[in-house]
């Protein structure tokens, strides 16, 4: 299948270098210089991947603008912020919207393409999983991987593609600790301990939302993650 990507970026000569190694690597891309664009063209047909810059013109954090409205209408649309803002706060906040990545332009293309195959790919294995554990009940959690869904009482959940699979290791083995290194195992992306904190803190925020008790994830100090057996 030939994959969608959008290129949110507003310095066209950078753009072209990212859409020309995206299209030598058979993906289909296509260049939107501002967040009005972009989002015009998204509420058409929603791209299989986006990334997207910070700074998008006269809007210093149109990008964050972007990811949030891209994930109130597609929640588990994979996204990567790839951008020249490397503070720490800009990348956890980044995060924090549901971004599944956040990459700096220093990054060389064989990266950021290594990168986009890894989200892919797990775009794919949840998509076509047929072992015995696609599906799992743990009290009131229910996920399908098969259609990448979570549900909490009922209620849908809606997780990034890389927070679905953080919950997915935690729940295979409620009880056992899950080392900040075995969740981006599961997750097949490279993250430092700071985001995988952060993309702990954004699903417990979605949990409690849904339920104010809600206490399923623990944190073993020193050592990651646990689901909690009820």
């Amino acid at each position: 299948m030939n994959r969608q990507i959008a290129i949110v970026e507003d310095e066209p000569v950078i753009a072209r270098n990212y859409v020309d190694a995206l299209r030598r690597q058979g993906y289909s891309a296509t260049h939107y210089l501002d967040r009005k664009s972009a989002w015009e063209a998204f509420q058409q047909r929603m791209p299989d991947l986006a990334v997207i810059d910070v700074c998008l013109g006269d809007e210093v954090e149109g990008g964050f603008d972007l990811c949030r409205d891209l994930r109130a209408r597609a929640p588990q649309l994979p996204i990567i912020f790839l951008t020249a803002r490397a503070d720490e706060f800009d990348v956890i906040s980044g995060l924090r919207l549901g971004a599944d990545d956040y990459l700096t332009k220093d990054i060389s293309q064989q990266q950021m393409l290594a990168r986009i195959v890894a989200l892919f790919r797990r775009v794919q294995a949840m998509s076509s999983d047929s072992s015995s554990d696609e599906q799992i009940t743990r009290g009131k959690l229910q996920i399908n991987m098969d259609r990448m869904q979570a549900t909490w009482s009922g209620k849908p959940v809606e997780l990034t593609v890389t927070e679905l699979w953080m919950v997915y290791a935690l729940t295979r083995q409620p009880g056992h600790v899950k080392s900040r290194q075995q969740l981006m195992d599961a997750a097949n992306v490279v993250l430092d301990d700071n985001t995988i904190t952060s993309h702990i803190k954004r699903i417990r925020k979605k949990f409690i939302a849904l339920d104010p008790d809600f206490d399923a994830i623990h944190t073993a100090y020193g050592m990651g993650y646990r689901w909690l057996v009820e």
